[in-house]
């Protein structure tokens, strides 16, 4: 027969692995729940953003990196973002090294350096999801905010995602919002999103994994307004400057990071 003394250790035992296939279990449930009510944060976000037809919102935006020498930088700017959808939109940004407009009316995108004086124009008739790409996939000339401005926001940034996680509620300008956090097999992504029945972002924040030291851009908005008496109803460039009309390579440097910072390896 089992002494007491054993029956005891077995039960102990027995009640060791029930609490810790419960604990599992509920941490699995609790993880599962939370990446669940994450999407559904971000969906809403994304439904909201394409049922409006105009908006218009100021940022500021930073970008981090590390140079080879392993001196962290911060290269900081601001801006607006008009977007008429389908096929208008104005975006400004002004940093330490360029100020610099770019408008689309539906056909013809210009890129206004202001400090030069002097402009490019290239036919680029379509929607601004088509404006987006071509900018950054032909033209090298990213849209600040563009993940945020697409029709379909959930599917753009949910593709390769494998990690989600809901952080709880968060707090920027002065707004109560949700934070999420992503990560894809190249970065790592956050998004604070204002709580209410406007769910507009209010930051995102992206951060390269295969970049030594990661280098990061983030983007805060604010003055966030929608409805089409929010942007103005041309978006037509207006050259009241005189600006000079040069090549798209000869436009001077109207990028976030100038040629001249040396930022780290691959990994």
């Amino acid at each position: 027969m089992m002494s007491t003394t054993m029956r005891n250790a077995t039960r102990a035992a027995r009640n060791g692995l029930l609490s810790t296939a419960l604990a599992v279990f509920m941490s699995s449930t609790v993880a599962h729940a939370g990446e669940a009510e994450a999407k559904s944060l971000l969906k809403a976000m994304s439904d909201y953003l394409a049922a409006q037809k105009a908006i218009s919102f100021s940022y500021d935006g930073d970008l981090e990196i590390v140079t080879k020498d392993h001196q962290k930088l911060l290269l900081a700017n601001s801006g607006r973002i008009d977007l008429g959808r389908p096929d208008k939109v104005r975006a400004t940004r002004k940093g330490g090294f360029a100020d610099v407009e770019m408008s689309f009316d539906g056909k013809t995108v210009t890129l206004f350096g202001k400090d030069a004086n002097a402009y490019t124009q290239k036919e680029l008739p379509g929607s601004v999801e088509n404006l987006i790409d071509a900018l950054r996939d032909k033209l090298g000339r990213p849209l600040p905010a563009a993940d945020l401005l697409l029709p379909n926001v959930y599917e753009e940034l949910m593709k390769d995602v494998t990690d989600v996680k809901d952080l709880g509620s968060g707090v920027i300008g002065g707004v109560e919002c949700d934070h999420l956090a992503f990560r894809t097999p190249e970065v790592d992504w956050q998004i604070w999103i204002a709580q209410g029945d406007q769910p507009y972002p209010c930051r995102y924040i992206i951060t390269s994994t295969k970049v030594d030291q990661g280098p990061q851009y983030s983007i805060r908005i604010s003055d966030w307004k929608t409805g089409i008496d929010v942007v103005a109803a041309d978006f037509t460039f207006d050259n009241k400057t005189g600006a000079k009309q040069v090549s798209m390579e000869s436009l001077p440097d109207i990028d976030d990071l100038p040629a001249h910072f040396a930022m780290g390896e691959a990994k």
